[in-house]
């Protein structure tokens, strides 16, 4: 248990046994003041039980802080400041038994049961198998991946899902536009869909097919032709899809065809489910959902006069498909011209019957990529826009995934390529990534290992306090960012954490020949140290490297 528990759990404990109150989950906040003459940890508790208890709360504050000095043996003061706030001062020793707790975790340290098991399926990237993935499809699928890793941690049981967009008229263009490349290979007449693939990924496969199937798709059909290498084109560019992403560290549990949604009826299935209650009504021969009753701002066609269903309809059967699988919580990453399509689809889950928030929709807005300050929109190579790939083996993985989580999803986002490949303390992610294998170098060059203790009772200089209070911190911000699906507050900790640690190093002689029980407290501090640092990395997806060089 690290210092913010012990304090939430003191304070919990007081305020029943004044008050009677049984706090609720959040209630209790406990937080480091910014202004260190306020303590090392500061809460708004007696505030926040005003409205409950009508009475001013000063002095509310002064009975808690009374009954905390008897119970709370780990605060060596307790001060009540302004409108209420209790300020706490802890013993230095108690602020160091944050280190035998991350050691005996180790790998566990963050980890909570804050989530109290909530099945969680979230999806994202869902992008259609005609070409390979963009820099846009990288920002989504890196904070998926990211999201579900903390929301893990944080006690969430949570499925990385990606829902193949297999079954439009995209397809049907990717297959024209193959049969146009193929003819060409054989110096045929060809034409390419006005709204086709004329990308060289599609050059590519034409030739593949050539060279494997030689002119088979020249003697069949055209129809038979573009819908047999539709499928070709499918298996190949999904394939392709799978490994760019497991190239940049995303994996995924679960992949739903849209094409196999629609081949074991459930879109069928749906829209039955939605007759037999009432939510539909036919007009000028197509089939309409009541959606502005769940408050869409229009009622929306689910089956045109033509008999063709519209893109909404197999959408709607496979959140059915998603809640019938038993999740609680269902979470989206959709890109920015999706935003109008959240209330469709919220209004077609409520109409159903199922809860409208446990729908979540994330929107990730739009990547600049930037190099000596100029936008730069297409692929050097290729004159198309950049792919991941690209993006991975010019800056690689660890850059790439940093500098996409470090601003919030929802904000716009100007990708520095320059300052990518720096390799300096001016890049975010070699800043912190060289705090680990500075840490790492530490305990090489140790005369010995560090033994644990029960107390660390040396600990007292003020640039290990703040080490020690952030890395007690940590379990908090983990739960926190998991509850907000925010990977971007994680990478504000480790960037935290990292320069505590360099300002530790500097102010605080680590290895010292003359104060071997000194040494061997602060050894145990950077262990610590490091196991939150390269805990923090993993739920970004960023290595943590025990060496590296350094270029200043």
């Amino acid at each position: 248990m690290n210092i913010e528990e012990i304090l939430v759990q003191s304070i919990t404990k007081v305020v029943k046994d004044i008050y009677g109150i049984e706090p609720e989950d959040g209630m209790i906040m406990v937080e480091i003041p910014k202004e260190k003459t306020n303590g090392d940890y500061s809460t708004n508790i007696a505030m926040r039980l005003t409205k409950v208890l009508k009475r001013r709360p000063q002095e509310i504050a002064q009975e808690i802080k009374e009954a905390m000095l008897k119970e709370l043996d780990v605060a060596e003061k307790i001060e009540i400041a302004g409108p209420g706030f209790i300020n706490l001062w802890l013993k230095k020793e108690s602020m160091a038994s944050i280190i035998n707790s991350v050691i005996d975790a180790g790998d566990n340290y963050g980890h909570s049961d804050f989530g109290k098991g909530i099945k969680v399926l979230e999806e994202y990237v869902s992008a259609n198998p005609t070409g390979p993935l963009h820099c846009g499809h990288a920002r989504g699928a890196c904070w998926g991946d990211s999201s579900v890793r903390i929301m893990k941690a944080a006690g969430y049981e949570t499925t990385r899902e990606y829902y193949i967009n297999d079954a439009g008229a995209q397809m049907m263009n990717l297959g024209k536009s193959l049969l146009g490349r193929y003819r060409e290979l054989f110096g045929l007449d060809f034409t390419l869909p006005e709204d086709g693939y004329h990308g060289p990924d599609v050059i590519e496969i034409a030739k593949e097919i050539k060279e494997k199937d030689g002119d088979k798709y020249l003697k069949m059909d055209e129809e038979q032709a573009v819908l047999e290498l539709k499928e070709l084109g499918r298996k190949i560019e999904l394939d392709r899809i799978r490994k760019d992403l497991e190239y940049y560290g995303c994996e995924f549990d679960s992949w739903i065809s849209e094409q196999w949604i629609v081949s074991q009826g459930l879109v069928e299935k749906a829209v039955e489910k939605m007759k037999e209650m009432n939510l539909l009504y036919e007009k000028d021969g197509a089939i309409w959902f009541e959606a502005t009753k769940y408050g869409d701002d229009k009622d929306r066609v689910l089956k045109k006069s033509d008999g063709y269903y519209t893109y909404m309809t197999p959408d709607i059967a496979n959140h059915i498909y998603k809640y019938d699988r038993g999740y609680n919580l269902l979470v989206n990453i959709w890109g920015a011209d999706h935003h109008g399509y959240i209330p469709r689809m919220k209004a077609a889950m409520e109409a159903l019957g199922y809860p409208r928030d446990n729908l979540q929709v994330d929107i990730c807005q739009m990547v600049r990529m930037v190099e000596n300050g100029q936008e730069v929109k297409m692929s050097k190579r290729t004159g198309n826009a950049i792919t991941l790939r690209e993006l991975i083996d010019d800056i690689g993985v660890d850059c790439a995934r940093y500098f996409f989580l470090s601003k919030a999803l929802d904000t716009h986002l100007d990708f520095d390529l320059t300052l990518a490949r720096t390799k300096s303390n001016d890049n975010p992610v070699y800043y912190v990534q060289y705090a680990y294998a500075r840490i790492c170098s530490v305990l090489r060059q140790a005369e010995k290992p560090f033994q644990k203790k029960e107390t660390y009772a040396l600990l007292s200089h003020p640039k290990e306090v703040d080490l020690l209070k952030h890395i007690s911190s940590f379990t908090e911000v983990v739960a926190d960012a998991a509850e907000n699906r925010s990977p971007n507050k994680i990478c504000n900790y480790v960037q935290k954490l990292a320069t505590y640690f360099h300002t530790f190093y500097g102010a605080c002689k680590i290895n010292d020949k003359e104060n071997p029980e000194l040494t061997n407290e602060r050894l145990a501090l950077c262990e610590a140290t490091r196991i939150t640092l390269k805990n923090a990395l993993y739920l970004l997806g960023v290595s943590a490297p025990e060496v590296m060089a350094k270029e200043d």
